[in-house]
């Protein structure tokens, strides 16, 4: 893939994030890809991409800032700031309405053109410590 087509797919992600729509963020995952993810496990296929995105647009005010992209090949490397709100419900518990603000990871591998592999790198203890999930015992 050249640099340009790796370019324009993140362009479409971050406005299908921008609008929630997981069927178009879901579209650009290869039929046997594999996602990895602290919150969702380990997912196979488009349609559990979305299905994974639709249960974080449903149960978060989620947004995503990117902060950085790195292109090398096939391989991804995005930088990105996900924060939001605690509006839905986040493993199937009561929203608490608290707001969140984590760095993020996302690394990609690419083939004929869809992502094959997706890992995703954040600190999911401390996003339910943020959102009252979570509590910590002071030290």
């Amino acid at each position: 893939m050249t640099r340009d087509a790796i370019s324009a797919i993140f362009n479409r992600r971050s406005a299908a994030w921008a609008a929630q729509d997981a069927a178009a963020l879901a579209r650009e995952y290869a039929e046997d890809c594999v996602i990895e993810s602290s919150l969702g496990g380990v997912h196979h296929g488009p349609a559990a991409a979305e299905r994974v995105f639709r249960e974080v647009f449903d149960a978060l005010d989620a947004h995503m800032d990117e902060q950085g992209l790195i292109i090398d090949g096939d391989l991804v490397a995005q930088v990105i700031e996900f924060s939001g709100t605690d509006s839905g419900q986040l493993l199937g518990l009561p929203p608490t309405g608290k707001s969140f603000r984590v760095p993020c990871v996302l690394l990609f591998k690419f083939e004929n053109g869809k992502i094959k592999h997706e890992r995703r790198i954040y600190d999911f203890t401390g996003m339910l410590v943020q959102i009252g999930l979570l509590k910590t015992k002071p030290v």
